[in-house]
């Protein structure tokens, strides 16, 4: 199981947590995750393109000339795709792109990508977002502080309002909310930062840091009460014999 050190903003470390293996865990799908990629980048796309065919080009409702005697080809428009300014032969439409992906493919892939991060040591993990105000300062300071270089993917909650209007202005940072978390987006940024609070899967306590427990009250009172019951005996043993003499 993948370990990471819980930070505080200026890089302190807190302990040591657990990641959830069924998160970033897994080894990694390639195929899939090529796959939900692709079919995202084609759902982004606008399918806005569009071309005329010979109908639609205004224009060319006259035979150019007659049909014999010129000893060129017969033509009957000068809107034919042949033609200079005729239509389109078997151009552009306006279509979706869209690719039907089913959900657990889609779920497989982000935890494939959550995974890699993790085993390249780039998940990161701070208590809190815990600004003061919307101030890009203390967003820099905290990620030197963290000791995040090249590209972050910054996954905030809704309520981070002083987190998100700090780092919007960073143009290596990019934000996003953790139920709009995908495979795309973490394997175009190089670290990939989460709280305490929206960390999948939870965190847990690293075994090393956990503390030891004392001996509780009843483990102590368990030899006292066999002393006691051991006098009994004795004190009953004595009596018996005192009445048989």
């Amino acid at each position: 199981m993948a370990s990471v050190s819980l930070r505080s903003l200026d890089g302190t470390v807190v302990r040591s947590i657990e990641l959830d293996q069924a998160t970033f865990g897994v080894k990694p799908n390639v195929p899939v995750m090529h796959q939900v990629v692709t079919a995202q980048l084609a759902a982004a796309r606008r399918g806005t393109q569009s071309t005329k065919t010979r109908a639609e080009v205004s224009g060319g409702g006259a035979k150019p000339f007659k049909q014999k005697g010129t000893g060129r080809a017969r033509q009957g428009s000068t809107r034919a795709p042949h033609w200079s300014g005729g239509g389109v032969a078997l151009g552009p439409k306006p279509r979706s792109y869209k690719q039907k992906t089913p959900k657990k493919m889609i779920q497989l892939a982000l935890r494939s990508a959550l995974s890699d991060r993790a085993s390249e040591g780039k998940v990161a993990v701070v208590e809190s977002w815990s600004f003061s105000g919307p101030k890009t300062k203390d967003a820099v300071a905290a990620l030197t502080a963290l000791e995040l270089e090249g590209k972050v993917l910054v996954v905030v909650s809704a309520d981070d309002d002083n987190a998100y209007r700090s780092f919007r202005n960073l143009p290596d940072v990019q934000l996003i909310l953790r139920g709009e978390l995908n495979a795309y987006d973490v394997l175009c940024n190089d670290w990939v930062v989460f709280t305490e609070g929206n960390l999948p899967g939870g965190a847990t306590v690293s075994a090393g840091t956990a503390t030891t427990t004392e001996p509780t009250a009843t483990t102590e009172a368990t030899p006292v009460a066999d002393d006691t019951a051991d006098t009994a005996d004795t004190d009953a043993t004595a009596d018996s014999e005192e009445a048989g003499e």
